[in-house]
């Protein structure tokens, strides 16, 4: 492409596309808006179109801070286009499936020009104006490429910008940051430190080796278009988590928040401890009320998913990503692009990780138990005055099995009931049909445990070849318990002969008689600790078999971690940890050959997400008033 035809493009590119602000503003007003009202919907929606921003007040009008004059804050980004960024949304989705999320993965790929900052409503058409007027004055002297090396360490992994290009990249955001706080009436801080391009921040130290792997797949010399960006984000929320709803939900009471699928919900983390289990409350970001939610019908989502982008300025220059020759993809202007070298390069770092993995370990929580449902005076709801069992309610096991001692045992050690039971065959079908190998089953001695892993065995077709090791010291951390004591479970024995697959040659290093009452959590995570290091010695390392552990909540957590060489999470909010995981939660870890260690990996199956159900009474609104 000519030189003149490069400058020509980038005029047309840059140009406002919508309508002015004062256009938008005018129609608004004209629909009977209150103009501080009708500026915050155009700066919270980008002040790109009337509907835009009529659609946001809708949406708004019983947001309870619709009148309060908080502003948007702004930050300018320098984000690539084209190869480079194709080529890094694949290290980004890569790296998130082998080493699990960081913090770069919180935002997009792009080197911070200028940090957030505060602007007025009515001043936003301003810092598209300097953006504008700016990238004209640097066009010309634009990097035709911006030189890209590597950087390492045990918590960064990323690109350094050259020292050349990154003293225009400064002297760019200087001018950007000059302007606009002067046009604005605005503080605006330019980025004058080392200039980036981040690719992981904050991993785990043994993640670091994989990581630089997949990091060299990335061709920092790709053809790339590089974009100025001005993004917006709601102040309120900026160290809130962010949640996506995976489902509709319609509230039952008056202090619940109506959501709709793909809407993201702001969670205050500190204001969580004393909310109902299962249950979060926050606010959200569509219609900004606030309210209490299930927890199970959301996901967590990245921190820029809600920030607007409101301009862009477009630097193109003669000699990059337009001459191509006939073998090369085409490389669209909207940065669209064939990614065949970088999959290829993933792909050969994937068969070669691929080949050193050998066995598993699928820990998983029990499933749902039947005091989770009727409370802990569930017993007392289905026995007789002669204390025999019966079924009050479909969802209680249609039997309990027999046991030598009092019934009333089960009130310390309850089964699952039937939607537990279903929960835990489903989850056996999903693992059949992924193909996954289950080699060994070990289960807490808690009926609860015990029966989840006879019905996942079920779901996969094994309960006829493989049998279930009962291990004492896979019980839950023993202060949770609300008797004080260690709960008499079933013997070995009286588990075999209620017909459950047990293995009752295996001999444990923790019987029961060492679990103590009350214990403290030191002695949780070291008996944890121990008992998986335990459980990984007494199984063949022959194969690439998984083993099944069947647990409590706190499991996961517990085991994993020490397997995967992390420390104990601290205890001041490891129950809070805990209460969040659902019935059937799991956590995968493969083992990698030659290197003796284990690391994390999304579970083979995916998650079961299912609504609340309560009991019902014909009479109360159907026949009575």
């Amino acid at each position: 492409m000519a030189v003149a035809e490069t400058q020509l493009y980038a005029k047309v590119s840059n140009k406002t596309r919508s309508k002015s602000t004062s256009v938008l503003l005018e129609s608004l007003l004209a629909k009977g808006f209150p103009a501080h009202i009708a500026q915050k919907a155009l700066a919270a929606t980008g002040q790109k179109t009337i509907e835009d921003a009529a659609k946001w007040l809708h949406s708004h009008c019983n947001d309870p801070s619709l009148d309060d004059p908080i502003p948007q804050e702004y930050a300018l980004y320098l984000c690539p286009t084209g190869r480079l960024h194709n080529h890094l949304q694949e290290f980004w989705k890569e790296s998130k499936r082998q080493c699990g999320k960081n913090r770069a993965h919180e935002i997009f790929p792009h080197i911070t020009l200028c940090d957030f900052f505060t602007c007025e409503d009515q001043k936003v058409e301003l810092l598209y104006d300097t953006l504008k007027r700016v990238g004209d004055s640097f066009l010309q002297c634009f990097p035709q490429s911006i030189s890209l090396s590597l950087h390492s360490s045990t918590s960064y992994l990323g690109f350094f910008i050259g020292d050349s290009h990154a003293n225009i990249l400064k002297e760019f955001a200087l001018a950007f940051s000059s302007e606009a706080s002067f046009l604005a009436d605005c503080h605006v801080k330019p980025c004058l430190k080392q200039f980036h391009l981040t690719l992981a921040h904050k991993f785990y130290p043994h993640h670091q080796k994989t990581l630089e792997q997949l990091a060299k797949c990335i061709n920092p010399g790709e053809a790339c278009q590089w974009v100025a960006a001005l993004y917006s984000r709601d102040m309120r929320f900026v160290h809130y988590q962010t949640l996506r709803a995976l489902f509709q939900y319609k509230p039952q009471n008056i202090d619940e928040l109506m959501i709709n699928a793909g809407d993201f919900i702001y969670i205050d983390p500190t204001q969580q401890s004393d909310v109902s289990e299962g249950w979060v409350i926050g606010t959200s970001h569509r219609t900004g009320c606030r309210g209490f939610l299930p927890e199970n019908y959301t996901e967590r989502a990245n921190e820029s998913d809600t920030w607007v982008k409101h301009r862009e300025y477009v630097f193109v220059t003669a000699s990059r990503s337009f001459t191509q020759t006939e073998n090369e993809p085409n490389v669209k202007l909207n940065g669209e692009a064939h990614i065949h070298s970088m999959s290829r390069s993933v792909t050969n770092v994937l068969s070669l990780q691929n080949a050193n993995l050998r066995r598993g370990v699928l820990v998983m929580r029990h499933g749902e138990r039947v005091d989770q449902v009727f409370g802990k005076s569930w017993l007392q709801q289905c026995l007789t005055a002669d204390g025999e069992y019966f079924r009050a309610d479909l969802n209680f096991p249609s039997a309990l099995p027999k046991r030598k001692d009092s019934m009333k045992h089960f009130e310390y050690d309850p089964p699952l009931s039937c939607c537990g039971i279903f929960q835990s065959r489903l989850i056996g079908e999903a693992l059949m049909d992924q193909e996954v190998t289950v080699s060994y089953v070990y289960s807490s001695p808690a009926l609860r445990c015990i029966q989840t892993a006879q019905h996942v065995l079920q779901g996969l077709k094994l309960d006829q070849k493989l049998k279930i090791r009962v291990e004492p010291g896979l019980f839950e951390w023993t202060k949770w318990e609300a008797s004080r004591v260690i709960p008499n479970f079933m013997a070995v024995t009286e588990l075999a002969e209620a017909s459950y697959k047990i293995d009752t040659s295996y001999r444990s290093n923790f019987p029961l008689s060492s679990l103590v009452p009350s214990e403290s959590y030191e002695e949780y995570v070291s008996r944890s600790s121990a008992v998986i290091k335990q459980i990984i010695t007494a199984c063949p390392t022959k194969g690439k078999g998984v083993i099944l552990i069947v647990g409590h909540g706190s499991s996961l957590a517990s085991l994993t971690r020490p397997l995967i060489g992390l420390p104990a999470r601290d205890s001041s909010n490891f129950a809070e940890v805990v209460r969040k995981i659902p019935s059937l939660g799991m956590c995968f870890c493969e083992e990698i050959k030659q290197k003796n260690k284990w690391h994390m990996v999304n579970p083979p199956v995916k998650t079961l997400t299912h609504g609340a159900n309560a009991a019902f009474n014909w009479r109360n609104g159907v026949v009575e008033d």
